[in-house]
């Protein structure tokens, strides 16, 4: 009985993993415009760059490190 139960919870905590990666936030800059903005999926270094440090878990804190940031003035 215990065991159906772990490997029902290992399950639902396999397949919940990525609905908790999908509510980050992060600011990017445009290789080639040179201009930052909030995407939710994470830069991949060629036509987006990782203008920030972190991931965000609010559009609204990323929105205010994109105002904060150096590299987006």
């Amino acid at each position: 009985m215990i065991r159906k139960v772990l490997v029902a919870a290992s399950v639902v905590a396999l397949f919940s993993v990525p609905a908790f990666a999908a509510t980050q936030y992060w600011v990017a800059k445009d290789t080639t415009t040179k201009k930052c903005s909030v995407v939710s999926t994470k830069p991949d270094g060629k036509k987006l760059t990782d203008a920030g440090t972190k991931a965000y878990t609010s559009q609204a804190n990323a929105e205010k490190a994109l105002k904060m940031l150096k590299d987006c003035k």
